[in-house]
């Protein structure tokens, strides 16, 4: 922990002076130190658990500055934003394997790997410039959300392919409790939280009774999440969006303090999978640059256009935010590789791509948003 949390912290001040997003330089701690370059760590279960933990209590902090409400009016563009997002990598991911000669579930396998948006990578940088409440930023993390249903979905079919069976039945039902768990949670989650929250909050006798509230509904929806089969994170940002109406400040206070100590396990964890000994083959390192290209151009591409209703400049900058995969991408990644779906050099060819893409995405927000003037906490959100 110590080294985790002290490398992290340390490159993060480095790039903070250098007028560079920190996350960059957490992430890279996780590089320096890990299996890569000084083989002092190396990721543990214990290591991805306080990792998980950290990218939950980070979108549960974000949600907590986000109306419901504001979020469901750009529901509309945020699907197609989302939609194209994951069109767009699919398609050119699974071409280009394709082309390379890999064989056809192992190029689908990648297509579905650059699917996913990792959110929590841009919700940090946004929350960091106090960026929000920017109608950008409330495309973003809609289509996040969205972005994860329709990738949990990709995945599901992806690997009942490879397993050489499609349940239609199994597969519209995901679907469906995917679909109803966020919406219910988004529409009405607000009004249910506004109603119990004071009246629990009169009876309970417990020290920080509306913060251990907030904790149980938390953990109880990052549960749900997982086992309707979404990401837990999404769990978790619902949760924070459904209190952000009826807590008091002293809950965002305490959430972001679990968040400053969580974080950097999360971030330096996902440089810590990086093995760039994997690339002395020239050939394998072609391949995953070409890969991180796609990745990111096709992401911008399908993205920017999805949002281009909306001005050039809103459309790059939601193109950008939705760059980074993240643990998502690796998370494919790794079902792919159990399951005999793709080899090793092909898995470390994603992981590649996964980290490469969340180093690269922080920088160009900086200069998606440069010149968009940050909002007072204070006026970001008002409770009600």
């Amino acid at each position: 922990m110590l080294l985790v949390f002290g490398s992290a912290k340390l490159l993060a001040e480095v790039f903070e002076r250098l007028k560079q997003p920190g996350i960059v330089g957490e992430i890279l701690a996780g590089v320096i130190i890990g299996p890569s370059v000084l083989g002092w760590l190396s990721p543990t279960d214990f290591l991805n658990a306080l990792a998980n933990l950290g990218a939950m209590f980070l979108l549960f902090r974000v949600g907590l500055d986000v109306k419901s409400s504001e979020l469901i009016k750009v529901g509309g563009i945020a699907t197609v934003v989302a939609t194209l997002g994951v069109i767009c990598p699919f398609i050119l991911g699974w071409g280009i394997m394709r082309l390379w000669g890999e064989p056809q579930i192992g190029s689908i396998f990648v297509g579905a790997a650059m699917v996913a948006t990792s959110v929590g990578i841009t919700a940090q940088v946004l929350a960091a410039k106090g960026l929000l409440h920017h109608n950008s930023s409330k495309i973003i993390l809609a289509a996040a959300v969205i972005d994860d249903v329709q990738g949990l979905l990709v995945l599901a079919v992806v690997s009942s392919l490879a397993k050489g069976k499609l349940n239609l039945v199994e597969l519209g039902l995901t679907a469906l409790l995917a679909v109803g768990f966020t919406v219910i949670v988004a529409k009405w989650g607000t009004a249910t939280m506004r109603r119990v929250v004071p009246h629990m909050h009169q009876r309970l006798r417990v020290g920080e009774s509306q913060f251990v509230m907030a904790l149980v509904l938390l953990f109880a929806l990052s549960v749900l999440a997982v086992w309707i089969g979404v990401a837990a994170i999404v769990g978790a940002f619902l949760a924070g969006m459904a209190l952000a109406e009826s807590v008091e400040p002293r809950v965002r206070d305490l959430a972001h303090g679990v968040t400053e100590l969580l974080l950097p396990f999360f971030l330096a964890g996902i440089g810590l999978y990086v093995n760039l000994r994997a690339f002395k083959n020239t050939s394998l390192l072609t391949l995953a640059l070409v890969i991180l290209l796609a990745a990111l151009l096709s992401k911008f591409v399908g993205c920017s256009l999805g949002a281009l209703s909306l001005g050039k400049a809103d459309a790059v900058r939601i193109g950008v935010g939705m760059m980074p995969r993240g643990e998502v991408g690796m998370v494919v990644a790794q079902i792919g590789l159990t399951i005999g779906a793709i080899e090793q050099n092909v898995y470390s060819v994603v992981v590649f791509m996964a980290v490469a893409t969340t180093i690269v995405a922080p920088p160009l927000l900086n200069l998606a948003f440069a010149g968009v003037k940050p909002t007072a906490p204070e006026e970001v959100f008002r409770l009600v």
